[in-house]
């Protein structure tokens, strides 16, 4: 058997059969290889007396932890699929050491080892006998999946999420069938959008002159000497020599001349007016499409520009002490500069000025087209291109526009709708058309029956409609178009591509070696950024931090550069062991992170130069590694002014574990941060908290995890004391098991990584699925686990297995003939 070596511990490649068994039993670790055996020579009557004489003082008809009697069940249950998520819930809690409780009768190791393969082997057999891919929720896209459907269908590079509403989340993902709801006004937007985004695509939003601003984002002022800029390379779409300023991206609906403008800082106290003075402009041609839009200054070896240094405090304002210099601003389009202006390092008014902040850009705008290209290319785009296959010549007759349009209509149709479509798929797409052509143009036309394609409701939902030939309430194989969609909505978060259709549609799509050429295929894409924002984002809080604000009195460090750095740094983790196909035991502790200078300077690591975030290799005196070590995590873990060893313990075991504990209960007293005039540290805190006993049951799984990491402030960085006191980082489990600060952490979230492992499952099956897990799904997780372990728990095996699994290629019909789809409440 092989393991997987963290790159913390140095565990054995390759051990005896001895060796293993004995470190299973020891460790109460029960794989699969040796599941089948124990379970063979442990019987259920044996079962039964493990949760008679274990938790029957507990969970009897009188006391009723948990909400349960051993009078309510019997280990007969099993084969009969009764009791299944209570049968789950024991299984978990005695693997996590929950149960028995600490200050009961413990199994031995062997006791425990038998007992939990025996339960686990039980549940499987059951669930292979019974396979259950659970309800039929239909699912309507969310607005992350219909920007990317959008893009792809209509070859148009522009960002709508922030024109659509939010959505809700359920289970932890905002993709949860569940949750998904329509109302009027939500369709009234999505309308609204849609007719924006045809026009666009078709080029006929028209040649009035519009307005676009982005406001840079900067921190606020310092010390009453206004707004500072930043002495970096603001943005991966600015050229390397440049320092400030920023970008976004812009789509020109036709070519045309174009004015770029930008409002410059005034180094006052008050950044807030934007008077012409402060405002530079240039005039120049774009091409109708998707133009990078920028605005920066030079970065210089040595800085060109003076700045004092605030001497007097902040009731006094401190006049510059030599004349202005003269900076170069650029104008960039695409990467490039475009064009250049000199403008002064400060603003000289007559009244009073500053220079304690280098002269920077706070808003970029862009208005036009001040005048279009008359000519046919000044509307040809990429989206153009692929929508109008065919355009009807200017005397043409009606029968042969009618002809075009039903072209370009089905095209555009059977890849918006996922499967192939007919002729009543067409037929009131075409009536639109028709009826549209008779007071606008064959473009215009088009761009109409677009808008009617863009919330129809078989393009807003992902609909599987049951074969015929099923019965109510059977399992039935979702068709391979079906599957298609499914997928590309997983890893994409979009429609499937011409492959993925064409091999669908040729039925060689679950072709083995096929699916899994097409799964690498898929993650190689620059698409696979989907997971990275919308799995990533919301399994790990990523999504959280723009709205996460660390006090800035207590926390002057955090800057909206290092904000943006955290969060890039977990992100680009996340895609390298995408990417890389790496065991998804790096996240937990692995000794490489993506550091810039910034960054490095926040965790005390030296020698990394530079804005561009790479690949840096930890030492063990970085006290940094995997997830848990990382500014992001620990950030939104924390309050805005100090740390909760609570917060972190809970986000461990929610997202590491997936042994979340209990809400807690109503009116529960909080922390109490003083006694007797003297400020407590969190260990005391949470020690005279957990006194409580109605708070005890919790605290004591959260509070350990927690507590390992009190050497990381409420932002991430590293320390040894607070309040003038050196920091305890050593922690008890429930178990017993003792271990200090983030090392220590990793030694027990090693021990328990097959835990960790399904917890992963957990998270990306929910994703995957856009649905809540219930109990009959476990057995599941647990079998995607073992398909892993064969290929070292590498994450694309975990995804192909996931793609394989049960509930990804099955479906149950509803209940009722008459009822086409089931709907559920989310909790």
């Amino acid at each position: 058997m092989v393991f997987y070596c963290s790159p913390k511990l140095n565990y054995p490649r390759k051990v005896s059969g001895l060796i293993i068994s004995c470190w299973l039993f020891v460790s109460g670790i029960s794989p699969y290889s040796t599941a089948r055996a124990e379970q063979q020579l442990f019987t259920r009557d044996l079962a039964a007396d493990i949760i008679d004489n274990r938790c029957e003082t507990c969970h009897n008809d009188y006391e009723f932890a948990g909400n349960w009697s051993v009078a309510d069940i019997h280990v007969s249950d099993i084969t009969k699929g009764k009791n299944q998520k209570l049968w789950e819930a024991i299984l978990k809690s005695v693997a996590m050491g929950d149960m028995p409780p600490a200050d009961k009768k413990q199994l031995t190791a062997q006791e425990k080892s038998a007992f939990l393969s025996w339960l686990e082997g039980s549940l499987d057999d059951y669930s292979a006998a019974n396979p259950n891919p659970g309800r039929a929720t239909l699912r309507r896209l969310n607005r992350n999946e219909y920007a990317h459907s959008v893009r792809d269908l209509l070859a148009l590079n522009v960002d709508i999420t922030d024109s659509l509403p939010g959505d809700d989340s359920g289970y932890g993902f905002d993709n949860n069938a569940d949750v998904l709801g329509v109302s009027t006004t939500l369709l009234e937007r999505y309308l609204f959008v849609a007719g924006k985004l045809s026009k666009l695509a078709t080029g006929t939003a028209g040649n009035a002159a519009g307005k676009m601003s982005y406001i840079v984002p900067k921190d606020g002022p310092v010390k009453n000497s206004g707004v500072p800029s930043f002495d970096l390379r603001m943005s991966d779409a600015l050229p390397l020599d440049s320092r400030g300023g920023g970008s976004f991206e812009f789509y020109a609906p036709v070519s045309g001349t174009y004015e770029i403008a930008g409002f410059l800082n005034a180094n006052t106290n008050n950044e807030v007016d934007r008077l012409d003075i402060h405002r530079y402009s240039h005039t120049l041609t774009l091409s109708a499409g998707s133009h990078q839009i920028g605005m920066s200054f030079r970065k210089e070896l040595a800085l060109s520009e003076h700045v004092p240094t605030v001497r007097k405090g902040t009731d006094h304002v401190v006049l510059p002490d030599r004349e202005p210099e003269i900076l170069d601003l650029d104008f960039i389009v695409d990467g490039a500069r475009r064009h250049s202006t000199q403008v002064p390092s400060y603003h000289l008014s007559a009244r009073f000025s500053q220079a304690a902040f280098l002269r920077d850009v706070l808003e970029i705008e862009i208005i036009g087209p001040l005048n279009s290209d008359q000519t046919n290319a000044s509307w040809q785009t990429a989206s153009t291109r692929k929508i109008f296959s065919c355009l009807p010549e200017a005397e043409a007759t009606a029968e042969s526009e009618l002809n075009c349009a039903r072209q370009i209509i089905s095209r555009l149709t059977t890849e918006a709708y996922r499967c192939p479509v007919n002729n009543s798929d067409i037929r009131p797409l075409l009536a639109i058309f028709e009826r549209a052509r008779k007071d606008v143009g064959f473009r215009a036309s088009i761009a109409t029956t677009l808008q009617a394609l863009l919330v129809s409701p078989q393009f807003l939902y992902l609909q599987e409609i049951p074969p015929a030939d099923v019965k109510p309430g059977s399992v039935y194989r979702i068709s391979d178009t079906e599957f298609a969609a499914r997928l590309a909505l997983f890893l994409w978060s979009s429609l499937p591509d011409e492959e993925l259709t064409a091999l669908a549609s040729a039925g060689k799509l679950r072709e083995p070696q096929v699916l899994k050429q097409q799964i690498k295929r898929m993650l190689a894409s620059d698409k696979a950024s989907a997971l990275t924002d919308n799995f990533a984002g919301q399994w790990l809080y990523l999504r959280n931090l723009p709205y996460h604000f660390p006090d800035v009195f207590e926390f002057p460090e955090f800057t909206i550069p290092l904000r943006h750095s955290i969060q890039r740094e977990t992100e680009l983790f996340f895609t390298r062991i995408l990417k890389d196909d790496l065991p998804i035991f790096d996240f937990l502790n692995a000794d490489y992170s993506y550091l810039n200078e910034p960054l490095a300077e926040h965790y005390g690591i030296v020698g990394v130069k530079g804005y561009a975030l790479r690949k840096v290799s930890l030492s063990d005196q970085s006290h940094r590694g995997g997830l848990l070590g990382q500014a992001s995590i620990l950030t939104l873990t924390s309050n805005p002014n100090h740390t909760s060893p609570v917060k972190r313990g809970k986000w461990i075991l929610d997202n590491l574990l997936a042994a979340s504990p209990p809400p807690p209960p109503p009116d529960v007293p909080a922390l109490v941060a003083e006694h007797d005039g003297m400020a407590l540290s969190a260990r005391e805190q949470l020690k005279r908290h957990r006194a409580d006993p109605v708070c005890a049951a919790c605290h004591v799984r959260m509070d350990p995890l927690g507590l390992a990491l009190e050497q990381y402030d409420a932002v991430g960085a590293f320390r040894t004391s607070y309040a003038d006191q050196a920091i305890d980082a050593s922690a008890t489990m429930p178990d017993g098991t003792q271990f200090e600060g983030l090392s220590g952490l990793h030694d027990v979230l090693w021990d328990r990584r097959e835990r960790f492992t399904q917890a992963f499952i957990d998270r990306l099956l929910t994703y995957a699925l856009g649905r809540g897990l219930e109990a009959y799904d476990q057995p599941v997780i647990r079998s995607i686990a073992r398909q892993a372990s064969d290929d070292n728990y590498r994450i694309h095996s975990i995804i192909e297995a996931v793609v394989t699994s049960t509930p990804f290629n099955f479906k149950k019909a509803p209940e009722a003939a008459n009822e086409p789809q089931q709907f559920a409440k989310a909790p």
